[in-house]
């Protein structure tokens, strides 16, 4: 079965922010499924509402700031059986601060971090159906977290507590493999990304006293995708997937603080979406994504219990060369209980986030 249009398997589905925890993006490698020689640059810009009631009656402010979510992927055919890829993006990510609500609960509190990773990925086709791929990913990462209010007041070690992570380089890998039925479109890819190791120089600084400087073990988590599509007819495609990521392991220990900062719970992610062509040029698309609930008692850094989101795309095919695509997501976020030490101090009920997203595409 040969696709009405090849713009419709370029579509972007939406945005960035794609799944839980401090997760960002998919880290899919299915650009190199691409027909040819292609260069790819997305932008995204994701507009969070996270807000809740905290224990002393108040509000606490909406405390997910609004951020932008570049990358660009590049894809380029060696020969009929290998090809190279290179893609550049921000997978994980957090910018929360509790400071615009008249709650002083957590009046100060805050926790930013942000990873860049340069992923360098090849593929040999061993049949015409079936394939392998894999890669190197190097990933720079740093942040910050702010510990104030109320819970902490009690606690001479912790009230005014700062911590600073210098940014830090790590390595890890990807693995993946597929199986393909050219002729009506069908695709079948499992793909994991290896956990990335990072040692980050640390300034704590507890009461005003900057204590002297150590460093921090942490990991980004590793995580496994499972991804399918087949067309139904000429015009249709429809797209599923499946994300497991294993955010528990994300811990941040400082030496002095001596406890974690931060406690996760792994994710997973679903997806099912329907790829319509509107003509030879003119593609459309909708996505139903489902992250299940799990405890309603959270980190206030992350007080959010899974979602439900439904995103909007459609993709334009300029020339013979140029895709345009772009999309719109809407999420809904489950209710949760913002925790400190395993004690509620608030709760976040009716939060949602809005994505938008372009892409320019060029075959080459």
């Amino acid at each position: 079965m040969k696709l009405y249009t090849g713009a419709l398997l370029a579509l972007l589905g939406a945005s960035a922010a794609q799944a839980g925890g401090i997760e960002r993006t998919t880290q899919s490698a299915m650009i190199l499924y691409q027909k040819g020689n292609r260069v790819e640059l997305s932008f995204g810009r994701v507009m969070p509402k996270l807000s809740g009631v905290m224990a002393d009656s108040q509000g606490s402010g909406d405390i997910a700031n609004d951020f932008t979510s570049p990358s660009l992927a590049l894809k380029m055919d060696v020969s009929d059986t290998l090809a190279l890829a290179f893609i550049y993006d921000k997978p994980f990510g957090s910018d929360v601060v509790y400071a615009d609500g008249p709650s002083g609960i957590l009046l100060g509190q805050s926790g930013q971090a942000e990873t860049r990773a340069m992923t360098f990925l090849a593929k040999y086709q061993a049949t015409d159906r079936v394939s392998v791929f894999g890669g190197l990913r190097v990933q720079e990462s740093g942040g910050s977290t702010i510990l104030d209010g109320a819970p902490y007041d009690a606690n001479p070690l912790v009230t005014a507590y700062d911590v600073t992570f210098g940014d830090d380089w790590g390595t890890g890998y990807v693995l993946g493999a597929a199986y393909e039925i050219p002729e009506i479109a069908l695709r079948l890819a499992l793909t994991y990304n290896s956990e990335v190791k990072h040692s980050y120089d640390t300034t704590e600084i507890i009461g005003g006293t900057l204590v002297p400087g150590s460093k921090t073990k942490s990991v980004t988590p590793q995580s496994v995708n499972l991804e399918f599509q087949t067309g139904l007819n000429q015009r249709t495609l429809l797209m599923a997937s499946a994300r497991w990521v294993d955010h528990s392991a994300f811990k941040l220990h400082p030496a002095v603080f001596d406890r974690d900062l931060v406690s996760l719970r792994d994710t997973t992610t679903y997806r099912i979406g329907i790829g319509r062509a509107f003509s030879q040029k003119l593609s459309g698309s909708v996505t139903y994504a489902f992250e299940p609930k799990g405890s309603e008692n959270v980190s206030s850094l992350s007080p959010s219990n899974g979602y439900k989101q439904l995103s909007l795309g459609l993709a334009y095919k300029a020339t013979e060369a140029l895709e345009l695509s772009g999309g719109i997501t809407y999420r809904v976020y489950g209710d949760a209980n913002a925790t400190v030490g395993g004690a509620p101090v608030g709760r976040f009920e009716d939060n949602s986030l809005t994505g938008v997203g372009l892409k320019v595409a060029y075959s080459f």
